[in-house]
């Protein structure tokens, strides 16, 4: 299985730079068994029945991208310095991409806005390892302040993340702080168009899965299947696998929204082949040749050429099948990407 066989031509107009308004008026193109519609995800209840069981990522993504002055002595001029911070180690410091890393010597302190600083721990594999002077609620409000959302790389080189941001690179039910990434399928509901799945008998189940930077680093090994995951920590509660459990005793669909869900209740699934409640690090890898477990649908959006991502749906619906979902999405100019539209994928 090449690298190659996932590629396509995508054309840069159709890359989305802002989301569309409301949420749920995005585009969404529904493919089901052989079949490709056009729709809108306000139109989503037309496709789901009384019964089926969304499956929603409820991480929250902080505003991760930091901007800051190294001030070394003897010098009067303080080097610029872009953090981007990955995950915490538990003990009070923050992996993270430092640019430049290695104009940054360990002991050394980088001042940020808002009464934020942080002192360089280690350096290890291209990344730094901070520990700021500030902790607990102290620490969330200064970066909420200091720090902007750090938007996907596509994004960010073609414009700066500003403050609308904030609100657009944030589900409407996100609770649990810690992703760098949004889960964007999600991105596309509010909070009528989740009641009013509610109110036709759609039921609904939280999970949690921190997005990380991770998710944006490109396959570089032609043969796919040797490719390695990044990891990302997740939680499937009591709850939320006996509710997922009840649904398929009863007959309804699994439908996560979104690949990190998927990702999440697929490795929840993995050693019995029944959903279980889970909490880790999960660095599951899904290709064509892939057994779904608890997966019957797919909300997601478009995704990179040559990504995992598109490895993953091409798993769920057949590479050959994928290959015209999307050759039909370009023709009919669909938004690409985190702020782009959606598709719904139902296999046969």
């Amino acid at each position: 299985m090449k690298l190659s066989d996932f590629d396509f031509d995508l054309p840069e107009e159709l890359i989305a730079t802002r989301p569309v308004r409301p949420r749920p008026a995005a585009r969404l193109l529904v493919a089901e068994g052989a079949a490709i519609r056009d729709a809108h995800v306000r139109d989503l209840g037309q496709w789901l029945r009384p019964g089926d069981r969304l499956v929603l990522n409820d991480t929250k993504v902080i505003p991760a991208r930091l901007s800051g002055l190294r001030h070394r002595e003897g010098s009067e001029a303080g080097a610029r310095i872009e953090v981007t911070l990955l995950e915490p180690d538990g003990q009070g410091q923050w992996g993270a991409l430092i640019k430049p890393l290695k104009k940054l010597r360990e002991g050394e302190v980088v001042a940020f806005a808002a009464g934020l600083s942080a002192t360089l721990v280690a350096k290890s594999e291209g990344q730094g390892l901070l520990r700021f002077n500030l902790e607990g609620d102290d620490f969330d409000a200064a970066l909420a302040e200091a720090g902007a959302m750090p938007l996907p790389p596509y994004i960010a080189a073609k414009r700066p993340a500003d403050a609308q941001d904030h609100e657009d690179y944030q589900t409407v039910f996100a609770r649990n702080k810690g992703a760098v990434a949004a889960p964007t399928a999600s991105l596309h509901f509010d909070e009528a168009l989740l009641a009013a799945l509610r109110g036709q008998g759609v039921e609904m189940t939280h999970v949690t899965l921190h997005v990380g930077a991770g998710t944006f680093l490109p396959v570089k090994v032609e043969d796919v299947t040797t490719h390695k995951m990044h990891a990302e920590w997740g939680e499937v509660s009591e709850k939320a696998a006996a509710e997922i459990a009840a649904t398929r005793a009863a007959g309804g669909r699994i439908i996560p929204v979104g690949t990190t869900a998927l990702r999440l209740i697929e490795t929840a699934s993995r050693e019995t082949g029944e959903i279980a409640p889970w909490q880790g690090e999960t660095d599951i890898f899904i290709y064509p040749g892939f057994t779904f477990r608890a997966t019957d649908a797919l909300m997601t959006n478009f995704h990179l050429p040559k990504s995992t991502l598109m490895m993953l749906v091409s798993a769920l619906m057949g590479k050959d099948r994928m290959a015209r979902v999307y050759e039909h999405a370009i023709a009919e100019k669909y938004r690409f990407f985190s702020y782009g539209d959606a598709s719904l994928l139902i296999p046969e």
